[in-house]
């Protein structure tokens, strides 16, 4: 009853640019907050970026100053803007979601299926 759906990923060159959007759709009462994650080969999946329902932002001390992530809360869709992009940002970022389906209820956590991001050095 709840999608959440990444895309934008692709091949990159070091020092390049994309953009990342995930939109959420459903039956859907309030979206607490928004955030990308990533998972290298071999490691953990880890916490990129995050966007509150407010407007707070949280960053990885690895992309400070180099990703951006912004929001439209009337069409649920969250961006990850990320620029100078280096070979340690290869990864399947996934877009997540903490969101109740209607008032009163509990905020569970949603989420995509993943896009693969390449840096081609």
């Amino acid at each position: 009853q709840v999608q959440v759906v990444e895309s934008g990923g692709g091949l990159v060159q070091p020092g390049g640019s994309l953009r990342l959007s995930c939109v959420a759709s459903g039956t859907i009462n309030r979206i607490n907050a928004m955030a990308w994650y990533r998972q290298a080969p071999g490691k953990e999946r880890e916490l990129v970026a995050l966007i509150a329902s407010g407007g707070t932002t949280r960053y990885e001390d690895s992309v400070k100053g180099r990703f951006t992530i912004t929001s439209d809360k009337a069409q649920k869709t969250v961006y990850l803007q990320m620029n100078s992009l280096k070979p340690e940002d290869t990864a399947v970022y996934y877009c997540s979601a903490g969101l109740n389906m209607y008032t009163g209820e509990r905020y569970m956590l949603y989420w995509g299926q993943g896009t693969q991001v390449t840096d081609t050095s």
